[in-house]
């Protein structure tokens, strides 16, 4: 048995979601989804964490600076429980 048998990723989010019109969005008032990506502290993760493209990091993170500016997520770690 390896030293790293006992380690057991995260399971995956599933960042993106599909409008009708075929658009891929991040929906910035799905906190607990976006909660999942950031870390105790309040920092953004990286793509290699989240598994996710270019494309979808960018939206990422501007979900989740729209969630913080507009009081859905907190800024920093001190409330973020």
């Amino acid at each position: 048995m390896s030293q790293f048998a006992r380690f057991t990723p995260q399971p995956k989010v599933k960042v993106v979601k599909e409008a009708a019109g075929g658009k891929v969005y991040i929906d910035y008032k799905d906190v607990e989804k976006l909660r999942r990506m950031m870390s105790p502290n309040g920092k953004i993760f990286t793509r290699k964490r989240l598994s996710t493209t270019a494309g979808e990091q960018r939206m990422v993170s501007q979900a989740i600076k729209r969630a913080r500016f507009m009081g859905l997520l907190p800024f920093t770690s001190a409330t973020l429980g």
